[in-house]
């Protein structure tokens, strides 16, 4: 009887898990198919392909050269190397060089000059170890005062500076890039830098708009903007795109630099007295992706025997020109302190983006008569 009894209560176990089974996948069947596993359904966002990093990134400090400009200094050796090249007034309306060098894959620069005390500005801005030889009793002064690392020419001994019989002195002192770095280790000068760029690079392809597009988008432009610098400027004011920039001419008071637009190359070739400028070491044409045009009032110094030197007022927000494949717009460049870095702005005040490549920066006096084509 008790096996029976045993026999009963399994058979009704056995049934009640069917049923419950039963009910399981019932239940399952009726779950729409697109409720299950909702909560992986949700697909992140892809991230933005990011741009391929500008091939001035990296923490190797600038080397900032002062160049000679004038005479049997022509051409220059590894311009084309450099990231940043200022040309500025001189004495007697000479102009000389800059050039800033981001751990250049170069062997020789030069010829190196004397220093002035703008350069040093720009040579502080940028970070970089000064190399120039000689200069101006002010700017030796500055270099000191301001504890500037440097390398002069008249003063390092070794191998840093060397001259060529190519050319006739004083034009013909070169740097030799491996000594600099030699000598740099030798007096414990900092080797990196923690500082960014001075000019905010972007490898995304820079094209600026046509003035058409930029009025159509605000129709509101002040009268600031249109008239946002105190040099003279002139163009086709009949061209719709009067910002067009094929051809820039500079004219410094002893020669006219001027920059032609390459379509092919999407590069500017440097002329000079309408020559096509060349590198001394390699003779390829000098040639610039990007050029900044900065107006800054200037006046002869007051040191005594000063031949003529220059000031230039370049601390401020001084006004000028972007200019990059084919076109140019009119920015501020606004520098606060000798050391500050000058942040290159458009007209509502936000930091423009300059092309990954070359730049040359001019500057250029207020009442300089520039013509673009």
């Amino acid at each position: 009887m008790k096996f029976k009894l045993l026999i009963v209560l399994l058979g009704i176990a056995v049934i009640a898990l069917g049923v419950l089974f039963g009910m399981k996948i019932m239940q399952e069947q009726e779950t729409p198919v697109e409720n299950i596993g909702m909560e992986n359904s949700i697909q992140a966002e892809e991230p933005e392909e990011e741009l391929p990093k500008s091939k001035y990134d990296g923490s190797r400090r600038t080397l900032a050269v002062v160049i000679d400009n004038v005479g049997d200094a022509v051409p220059q050796a590894s311009l084309n190397d450099a990231m940043i090249v200022y040309e500025a007034i001189v004495e007697g309306g000479l102009t000389r060089f800059l050039a800033i060098y981001k751990d250049p894959q170069v062997e020789t620069i030069g010829p190196a000059r004397s220093a002035r005390p703008y350069f040093i500005d720009y040579a502080l801005e940028n970070d970089s170890i000064f190399i120039h030889y000689g200069g101006s009793p002010r700017a030796l002064e500055d270099v000191k005062k301001l504890n500037m690392e440097n390398i002069n020419g008249i003063e390092s001994p070794g191998k840093v500076f060397w001259r060529t019989n190519k050319k006739a002195a004083p034009h013909n002192a070169m740097v030799s890039v491996e000594e600099v770095w030699k000598y740099t280790i030798a007096k414990n000068y900092r080797t990196t830098t923690t500082e960014r760029n001075v000019l905010n690079y972007t490898t995304k392809e820079v094209n600026l708009e046509s003035l058409v597009a930029k009025s159509n988008k605000n129709e509101n432009t002040t009268q600031n903007e249109i008239n946002v610098t105190e040099g003279e400027v002139t163009s086709d004011e009949n061209n719709a795109e009067s910002n067009i920039a094929n051809s820039i001419s500079i004219p410094y008071p002893t020669q006219t630099v001027s920059f032609r637009y390459n379509e092919e190359t999407k590069l500017y070739e440097r002329y000079v007295k309408n020559v096509l400028q060349k590198d001394f070491l390699t003779g390829e044409p000098l040639t610039t992706k990007n050029i900044i045009i900065t107006f800054a009032k200037n006046y002869s110094t007051s040191e005594e025997n000063g031949y003529g030197r220059q000031e230039i007022e370049n601390i401020g927000k001084l006004d000028g020109y972007y200019i990059t494949n084919g076109r140019m717009e009119k920015i501020i460049c606004n520098k606060t302190t000798r050391r500050g870095r000058t942040v290159y702005q458009d007209l509502n005040g936000k930091e423009i983006e300059v092309n990954d490549g070359n730049t040359y920066i001019q500057i250029v006096p207020l009442n300089l008569q520039i013509s673009f084509s």
